[in-house]
């Protein structure tokens, strides 16, 4: 874990994940599903997979006879998994002490997708 920065960005793409670890999916899902850009989520992607919390191969097809270029399908890893919850839920506890220092009503934490800064830039 050593390394990995874990931005709200980063956050929204372990929650893609989470959603159905066992499952895998490509780039553009993963965007569909945070609505962040592909430019944001692939080095988020390049980084998870260095820490070995998810893998990756490519799409095994003709993307002549597809007429679409191949994908690049991503699943999470056993220790990804065991990891990002983890690191999931330390955040979650952490966001109520987040709320009081930054005056919010009690209860009125936002939820990761509508804070500031989500698409990276």
């Amino acid at each position: 874990m050593a390394g990995l920065r874990m931005t709200m960005q980063t956050q929204l793409v372990l929650r893609a994940f989470l959603a159905k670890p066992e499952e895998e999916i490509y780039g553009l899902e993963i965007a569909a599903h945070t609505t962040l850009l592909p430019g944001t989520i692939y080095p988020i992607l390049v980084r998870l997979e260095r820490a070995d919390w998810v893998t990756s191969r490519w799409e095994a097809i003709d993307p002549h006879d597809e007429q679409r270029p191949r994908r690049r399908y991503y699943k999470m890893t056993s220790r990804g998994v065991e990891h990002a919850t983890r690191e999931l839920a330390r955040r979650a506890e952490k966001a109520p002490s987040a709320a009081r220092r930054w005056e919010w009503p009690a209860g009125l934490v936002p939820a990761p997708e509508l804070r500031p800064g989500r698409d990276g830039g």
